[in-house]
């Protein structure tokens, strides 16, 4: 159950990054799957710099959406 939340919080974090970032998005079906990558980056980003965006769902997805967008802000470096 817990793979099945971090793939919706996952999906839901591509989908907010591809909003944020317009026009430097790929895409629903990538900015999903980039959103997915970015819970993971994320993550590990907001440890890194010892930032705690709170627990649960919504700490979650804050921390999934920053790591998204990154993943996204990279990614459209490489597209060009």
């Amino acid at each position: 159950m817990d793979l099945l939340i971090f793939l919706l919080v996952g999906a839901v974090a591509g989908w907010l990054a591809g909003q944020i970032m317009k026009g430097g998005g790929f895409g629903l079906l990538w900015n999903i799957i980039l959103g997915i990558v970015g819970g993971v980056v994320g993550g590990w980003l907001f440890g890194k710099l010892g930032i705690s965006a709170g627990g649960g769902l919504t700490g979650s997805l804050i921390t999934a959406v920053v790591g998204a967008v990154v993943v996204v802000f990279v990614a459209g470096l490489f597209k060009k």
